[in-house]
């Protein structure tokens, strides 16, 4: 691999770590690739090469994951979307359903007694939705 290469794997991880950290704001592909030091369009693609998935698939896998955790502790679906970073109810709940395979509701509703026996790293691992297809 070359140092180029391995510099733009740098950036394009910086990025990710950016969406990781502030998945709840307002992200936009411009605002990620000024992290990465790259335009738009190359970021988008590059960043789907390296990770599989577009930016926006990435992003709002990460809001989903932590939408399990709130609605897990008890947050209304309503507040968990909100506390995410999204902005309407319905594409929420609809996203939610493609990743987790069930309506946030349903996942509320679940007994999730057995994660509470599970160190916090594993039931983490145990949890995180995982796109089966590359989308958005």
């Amino acid at each position: 691999m070359s140092p180029d290469e391995v510099n733009e794997l740098v950036l394009l991880r910086r990025a990710r770590d950016f969406m990781d950290r502030n998945y709840q704001d307002r992200l936009s592909v411009p605002v990620l690739a000024e992290r990465a030091a790259m335009s738009p369009a190359h970021f988008s693609r590059r960043f789907r090469a390296v990770y599989g998935e577009t930016p926006y698939a990435y992003l709002m896998t990460r809001r989903i994951e932590r939408a399990m955790m709130l609605l897990r502790g008890g947050a209304t679906v309503t507040d968990a979307c909100f506390a995410v970073g999204c902005v309407s109810l319905g594409s929420f709940s609809s996203s939610f359903r493609d990743i987790v395979g069930v309506s946030p509701s349903e996942y509320r509703e679940r007994d999730h007694g057995e994660l509470a026996s599970l160190p916090p790293c594993v039931a983490k691992r145990a949890t995180r939705p995982l796109r089966t297809a590359v989308s958005r």
